[in-house]
Parts: C-alpha cells; structure tokens; sequence
C-alpha cells in the first residue's frame, strides 16, 4: 500500500497537468480564445490520467501522451505547449526513470510524430507556426533535459549516502576494535597483577605454615610479610579497576604505571616468597617509552610467578642485554619438573606476554632450555640513541629554566 502522501503528489500532479491542458485547448486555431471543446476535456481528462502509470511503465506512458498530442490538430486545436502538458510531465519521468539510450530512442520520434501531423491539418500554415511547433518539441527535450539532471543529481546523493553509511560503518567497527583491544589491555593488566600477588601470597602463606610450629617469630613476619602483599594487591586492583571509570571520575587513581625502575622492589618481593632471584645488566641503560618499560616489567613478573607456580626450583636469573636499537629481557631458571599441583585448567600467562612484546612492536620466545629449566626471552625496540640524548637534554634544560 502507498502511503497517503504518494497519493496527494500524484493527485495534485494529475490535477495541475489536467488544468494547463484545458488552458491550452481555449487557444483555437483561427488564433481566437473560446471555450474548449469537448475534444479538449476528453484529450485533457485521458492524457492526465495516463499519468498515473508513469511511475510503473514511463515509456508506455509517453507513447500513449505523445499519442493523446496528435489528436489536438485533427480535432480543431491549436497545438502548444500548453496542450501537451501530459506529454512533457511523462517525458520529465522517462528521462528520470529510464537510460539514456531508452529515452533518446523514444522521445525524439515522439518529438518528430507530435509535431509532424500538424501542416497537414492547418490551412495557412506560416512560419509563425513553425516556430510554435519547435516550441512544442523543445519542450519535450527540455523536460527529458531536466529528467536527467534530476536522475544524476539523485544518483549522487545516493553516492554520497551510502559512503556517509560505509564512513558510519567503518567508525563503529573502529570503535568495537578499540573497545575489545582495551578489554584485553585490561585483562592483561588484571592477570599479570593478580597472578602475581596472589602466587607471592600464597608462597609467604605456605612458608608460614611449614615454619607455624619449629620457628613462630619467623611465622609472624611471614604474616606481616602476607598482610603487605594482599594490601599491595588491592591497590593495584583498584588502580586497574579505576580504568573502566568515567573519563569525569576525578577519583581514578593517578599512579605512574610500572616499569624497570620498579623492578628491584618486585624481586625483593619474591626473595621474601623465597625465590631467589638475581639480575644482571649488560650495556648502557637507556630511558625506555612508558608502553616499553611497562611491557618489560610485566614480562619479567609473570616469567617469575610462572616459576613461583610452576618450576620446582628456589632460584631464578632476570637479565637485560642493552643494544643500540633493542633490549633484552630474559628470565630463566634451573628447575628440573613441574611442582605437584592439583589439575588446572591452562592459563594465559605466555599469551599474554607476547601479546604484550607485540603490541610494542617486539618478540617473545619461551621454552625449555636445553640444559634444563625454562627460558622466557623478549626482544623490546628502543627509541635512536640520539634521540634519547635530545629527550634528555631537554629535559635538564627544562629543570634548569
């Protein structure tokens, strides 16, 4: 069903072609102006509702006006623009509707018969009435002119809506990928600082249990040693939680991010877990961007709580190689088995390492070494040598102004 306003449009059109071919039909050819004959209703009245089927059929449509014209010399009429109104609503709607070739094909013979027929019908026939017969043809092509400027124009604006859909699109897929990248920036986040903890937590945890009974002072710093980890962790839970607040929750927390310079501490950590851990740097030490440094300290920390929850072993070796382009970071350990531990599901732990290594632009490798134990190896890209001196320099310039 149509709606209610196609009805109004086309009525009113219908309506408007049915008066200006009236109009035309009070012009006679004696150049006298008259009341038209019955001929002009019956030619206005068929002419006008044939457009009614321009929509559906245009070419039929502008052959049966383009006829309704050639009957208004043989029934006394005077042939003019007027007139043929009809024809020139239905040749507007052919060019709109139809291509090129097929409106070419029709209007221009229906240009030639609507016109043709006229001098065998008009005594007297002048040069005055040449020039209204090419008017009458004129306006034919002018309104297929018109059609097809309409159908250009409109084929633009379709252009240019589906590339504003595509652009929408293409925004929300964005969008959707950001969002999932930040979901699993946040669980990494989330596993690398819970993971942690917890395992430091639970080796201090089953150190005090095994020295409850032979040594209770050293069982009571084992606790307070427990207390200070679980409190750590909370405040790193909350700080990584604070990251799905509002961008105008001004209570977010505003702690650096972690990085090399934190690493000491984390290895005091797990010495008090009772994972002995040594580290050694070899080449020149250089400032590393935030997301660098923070992939580097995170890989560190999950390599030695993989070895806190998985390695049977007391001790484990961190070691950073500086090179002119990349540095190292290397985490290795001497264990011989897997601790007895009840069955689990796998974790994500390696994963989310070299997710981590790549979404930096670097490399990581795990594997078993071949004199034994496990070896976790990233390669992490570092900024020019030279530009780091200027970043430097700018800096000391900076705190001296």
């Amino acid at each position: 069903m149509s709606p209610p306003g196609k009805w109004w449009r086309e009525g009113t059109v219908v309506a408007v072609a049915f008066v200006v071919c009236l109009l035309g039909g009070w012009l006679h050819v004696d150049d006298t102006v008259a009341p038209p004959l019955v001929a002009a209703y019956l030619i206005a009245a068929v002419s006008s509702g044939l457009l009614l089927a321009r929509h559906r059929a245009p070419v039929a449509t502008t052959m049966a006006t383009t006829a309704c014209g050639m009957l208004v010399a043989p029934t006394g009429l005077l042939l003019t623009p007027l007139i043929v109104a009809p024809a020139v609503v239905s040749a507007y709607s052919l060019a709109v509707r139809s291509e090129r070739r097929v409106a070419v094909a029709v209007l221009l013979p229906s240009a030639v018969l609507l016109v043709g027929f006229v001098p065998f019908f008009e005594a007297d026939f002048s040069w005055q009435d040449m020039s209204r017969l090419v008017t009458v043809a004129a306006s034919l092509l002018v309104a297929a002119v018109l059609g097809r400027s309409t159908r250009h124009r409109r084929a633009y604006l379709a252009v240019v809506e589906e590339r504003a859909r595509r652009a929408e699109e293409s925004r929300d897929r964005e969008a959707r990928r950001k969002v999932a990248e930040e979901r699993v920036r946040i669980a990494r986040e989330l596993h690398d600082l819970v993971a942690h903890q917890i395992t430091l937590a639970n080796a201090q945890a089953t150190v005090a249990a095994h020295l409850f009974d032979t040594r209770p002072e050293q069982t009571r710093t084992n606790l307070d040693e427990l207390v200070r980890t679980t409190r750590h962790a909370l405040d790193e839970l909350r700080a990584a939680v604070g990251l799905l607040r509002q961008p105008d929750d001004t209570s977010a927390p505003t702690d650096p991010a972690p990085g090399l310079s934190q690493v000491p501490a984390l290895l005091a950590a797990f010495r008090r877990a009772g994972l002995e851990v040594s580290m050694h740097d070899d080449g020149t030490a250089r400032p590393l961007p935030p997301a660098v440094d923070l992939t580097a300290y995170r890989i560190i920390q999950e390599a030695l709580t993989n070895v806190t929850k998985h390695v049977a072993t007391d001790s484990a070796r961190v070691r950073l190689v500086w090179a002119r382009d990349h540095v190292t970071v290397t985490v290795a350990d001497d264990g011989e088995g897997a601790r007895t531990r009840p069955e689990r599901p796998p974790g994500y732990g390696l994963i989310g390492m070299r997710e981590r290594a790549a979404a930096v632009g670097g490399t990581l490798t795990a594997g078993v070494r071949p004199e034994g134990g496990f070896l976790v190896s990233a390669d992490l890209p570092l900024p020019a040598a030279g530009n780091a001196a200027r970043r430097t320099d700018a800096a000391t310039d900076s705190e001296g102004r």
